[in-house]
């Protein structure tokens, strides 16, 4: 295989995953791990890929890399569908309690699907959230008691944060929390960029009695810079591939749950 076919299988790889490994390609593609370093090196040198430690991942992906909610919106639409219906199915039928609902476009389906439940089922429940579209979302049914998390509003996620947020959160003790993250690893445990909206998403994990989170494969074995919660916080994942190896086994050390949509 030529270098220019293996870069494009890279690239396509790193699109598909949001990281590849050195030792896997090379084993996938029969070539030396010296090879595909190369290869990692003249990518980087080409803007294409960023090296982390035993691979690469795209050069958006940086630590402070965060897009605006319309431009989030379409990506991977039909798995952040599945998994919005996956997790929506684990509120039980006829459950009469409280449910926080993170900021996101994965929670959002989460919320997109709870509202098409009868009317009877809805009346028996409190959904919070700190989401400005999913907060609209929620106020078209008015069986549903919405409760809104106020605060400074992320203009970029559309998400309430700050101290407000926070003295809310702390006096709140949902069932059930939906948490979205901008990344999930075996080591560093949930991550977003910014530390508002990190200190926000720590308070839910803090404050639920059951705290399931909900992405998409693309955020496997990424760290933003900030961290929100350790894996022993989280009781379940709710996804749309399997975790890999290193991933897989953390979720199974600290008893979280895979669900897979």
């Amino acid at each position: 295989m030529y270098a220019t076919e293996r870069h494009a299988l890279i690239l396509e790889r790193i699109t598909q995953h949001g990281k590849v490994a050195v030792r896997e390609l090379a084993s996938d593609l029969d070539v030396t791990p010296e090879t595909i370093r190369r290869d990692l090196d003249q990518l980087e040198l080409e803007s294409l890929v960023r090296r982390v430690h035993g691979g690469a991942v795209g050069n958006s992906l940086g630590s402070l890399a965060e897009t605006a909610v319309a431009e989030r919106q379409p990506l991977n639409h039909d798995a952040k569908v599945r998994i919005g219906e996956a997790a929506e199915r684990l509120i039980p039928r006829g459950f009469n309690g409280s449910i926080l609902i993170d900021a996101g476009t994965t929670t959002a389906e989460i919320a997109a699907a709870l509202v098409r439940r009868p009317a009877d089922e809805l009346a028996k429940l409190q959904v919070i959230s700190n989401s400005l579209p999913i907060l609209a979302l929620l106020a078209a049914r008015s069986e549903l008691t919405t409760i809104a998390i106020g605060g400074r509003v992320r203009g970029l996620t559309s998400a309430a944060v700050g101290p407000n947020a926070l003295t809310q959160l702390a006096a709140l003790r949902p069932d059930l929390a939906f948490i979205g993250t901008n990344g999930i690893s075996a080591e560093f445990g949930l991550s977003t960029p910014d530390p508002d909206e990190a200190a926000v998403k720590s308070a839910m994990c803090r404050g639920a009695r059951r705290v399931v989170v909900a992405v998409d494969a693309s955020k496997f074995d990424q760290d933003a810079l900030t961290h929100i919660a350790a894996l022993s916080s989280v009781d379940a994942l709710v996804t749309d591939q399997p975790p890999r190896t290193a991933l897989a086994a953390a979720l199974t050390e600290n008893d979280v749950e895979a669900v897979l949509a």
